[in-house]
């Protein structure tokens, strides 16, 4: 990460946004909190974190919707922190585009973990997409030309078949996202 790295909690336990504001800053890393989501959206525009970490269970609107006005507005990162730690849970938080998701009572290392793979992950999306030039997609080694559906590797070509240039586009256009198998 180039810059210090800017992170919202919305939980309405103010001893775990106290303790985890105290650890995370430790952590080199900026921290705003909110008890809730009634001011997350302005408090997004001013702050402007680079991920969202959010409660489920807030007084007023859900975490869940507030993760689903995130997601339409912007490509925030998001981890969901929260004690509805069933797979249900989970899956539903997972599929209304939360990035992660982790279940209350957490060890700090692992939300620490967690929030550095995320980051990390969305950095490489912003580099990928920052070298997109017309329809050349560079990634890692390789280069990939839409129009005449040609992979390189150092400068090297390498055959594609039909299927294999169809699959590779989609995994580009939507890079970093988790997509089913249709």
């Amino acid at each position: 990460m180039q810059e210090t790295a800017r992170l919202l909690m919305v939980d309405d336990d103010s001893a775990i946004r106290e303790l985890l504001q105290e650890y995370l800053t430790e952590q080199d890393f900026v921290v705003e909190t909110l008890p809730d989501g009634s001011d997350l959206m302005d408090s997004i525009e001013n702050f402007q974190p680079h991920l969202v970490i959010m409660d489920l269970m807030l007084p007023g609107e859900d975490g869940l919707s507030l993760v689903r006005k995130i997601k339409e507005a912007s490509e925030l990162p998001v981890i969901i922190l929260s004690a509805r730690g069933e797979e249900l849970d989970r899956i539903v938080g997972l599929e209304v585009g939360a990035d992660d998701y982790l279940a209350k009572p957490f060890n700090p290392r692992e939300l620490l973990a967690r929030i550095r793979a995320v980051l990390r992950r969305n950095e490489t999306a912003e580099v990928d997409k920052a070298e997109t030039v017309e329809n050349i997609y560079r990634f890692g080694d390789f280069e990939f030309n839409r129009d005449n559906r040609v992979l390189s590797r150092k400068g090297k070509d390498m055959e594609l078949t039909t299927g294999d240039a169809d699959l590779l586009e989609i995994f580009i256009q939507h890079a970093g996202r988790l997509l089913s198998r249709d």
